[in-house]
């Protein structure tokens, strides 16, 4: 008897500790996204900072180097969105997916839209912006909820709300 609730009580144990392994608190989550961030990307989130944009006609991702002389990180930024850019546009969000655990929102929408959106990147001072422009409505609203995501995700505290500024209309007139 003692012997099987010896056996009982170790196999709770590691039932216990295996189910907290399975879902990482969120420290270890942000760990885990910004390791593998790192990797997929090719160079180091916390050298960098992001911004994630709403406009009237879809949104921009903003990535820049925080030392304005690490030309190393700058590159690899504009190399990313120029590859990013590419895929994205073909539908295919396999990098997106492999950083984040959780699918972003929108993603799908986004793959069946792709012909509807377009993706621009622009080179800026300390790195890229990738500007994400559409006219269709599904396709914004899509865009709209996977940059809400990489807000939340990323922990910017971007705006989670359209821009409505004229600076925000010039910036998406201008990447049309």
């Amino acid at each position: 008897m003692l012997y099987r609730l010896t056996v009982l009580l170790t196999c709770l144990v590691c039932i216990r500790a295996s189910a907290q392994q399975a879902s990482p608190t969120g420290s270890e989550h942000f760990r885990e996204v910004g390791k593998r961030g790192d990797q997929g990307k090719g160079f180091c989130h916390e050298m960098t900072s992001y911004h994630f944009l709403l406009f009237q006609h879809g949104g921009a991702i903003e990535i820049e180097a925080d030392d304005p002389s690490d030309s190393g990180s700058k590159e690899a930024i504009r190399d990313l969105f120029v590859k990013i850019a590419g895929k994205f546009s073909q539908g295919d969000f396999d990098l997106p997916m492999l950083i984040r655990a959780p699918k972003p929102t929108g993603v799908e929408t986004m793959k069946r839209l792709k012909n509807a959106i377009t993706y621009a990147v622009e080179v800026t001072q300390k790195g890229a912006r990738l500007r994400i422009v559409t006219e269709n409505a599904q396709a914004i609203e899509a865009i709209y909820d996977f940059l809400r995501f990489q807000i939340i995700d990323h922990r910017t505290k971007d705006s989670l709300e359209v821009q409505k500024s004229a600076a925000a209309d010039r910036a998406d007139s201008d990447s049309q």
